[in-house]
């Protein structure tokens, strides 16, 4: 039997696209996944197709912006299992288009002061409400992992050099700057609970084909979750406040 038999898992906006592969992922591995999901029937209905797989699932109803989601999540999962082994930080949006439908461009002059609020209201935010609020559960387990689910878009490094092609272009101003702030999260972060057995890391899932990676990207769906669930399931050795895709660090 798997050691993360026991384990416990909790991912947002897992009904579809990255949410549901990385689910699929860690439960490959033995471990009980909770399926955020804003429309309940949609995340049974992902639960259900895990479950068919031989994987351990649960859909909770889960909206990321809603404060009384979150503290009813702690509840649940105070009352029901004690603890929290992983938390990926997957739930996120763009307003300005996705990757396949804008070529190079620049946002910064255009894009609206509300589309950014709300953007980073979903994508930095609301990531950094829920996981102080489950932070005492993470405490509660042997090791947690906390995985924020970012973007190469947020690299500052990559947008500052002209040599790196598509980030250099690629400057959706909003959804990027949204993805450097959770980046700055997770260092801070790692760097708070350093003394911890905690590990804290930002997953590059690579250019995918979802809604937001559109259909031009160059990865399956299948290989979109697989970056996330190989933080989520570190080891001991592993790192943390690190920037990761498919194994290699990106610059920040």
């Amino acid at each position: 039997m798997s050691s993360n038999t026991e384990k416990i898992a909790f991912i947002t906006g897992a009904n579809r696209g990255l949410g549901l592969e990385t689910a699929r992922e860690i439960g490959k591995a033995g471990v009980k996944v909770l399926l955020g999901s804003r429309n309940l029937e949609a995340g049974e209905k992902a639960a259900a197709t895990l479950q068919e797989e031989g994987i351990q699932a649960e859909a909770i109803k889960f909206d990321l912006i809603k404060k009384e989601d979150h503290t009813a999540l702690q509840a649940y999962l105070e009352t029901h299992y004690g603890r929290l082994d992983i938390l990926v930080n997957n739930a996120a949006f763009t307003l300005e288009g996705n990757a396949s439908d804008l070529g190079p461009h620049n946002t910064v002059l255009t894009v609206s002061s509300e589309a950014l609020r709300e953007t980073f209201d979903v994508n930095f935010f609301s990531v950094v409400d829920l996981t102080r609020t489950l932070l005492p559960l993470l405490r509660k387990a042997p090791a947690a992992r906390i995985v924020n689910v970012s973007s190469i878009l947020g690299s500052l490094t990559l947008h500052s050099d002209p040599n790196s092609p598509f980030v250099f272009d690629y400057k959706s101003f909003a959804y990027g700057t949204s993805k450097s702030a959770l980046n700055a999260f997770t260092i801070y972060l790692a760097h708070a609970l350093r003394d911890t057995p905690i590990k804290v890391n930002s997953a590059h899932p690579g250019w995918v084909k979802t809604d937001l990676g559109g259909a031009n990207a160059t990865l399956e769906l299948s290989e979109g979750g697989k970056t996330s669930a190989a933080l989520a399931l570190l080891g001991e050795t592993g790192p943390s406040g690190a920037f990761i895709h498919f194994g290699e660090t990106i610059p920040w």
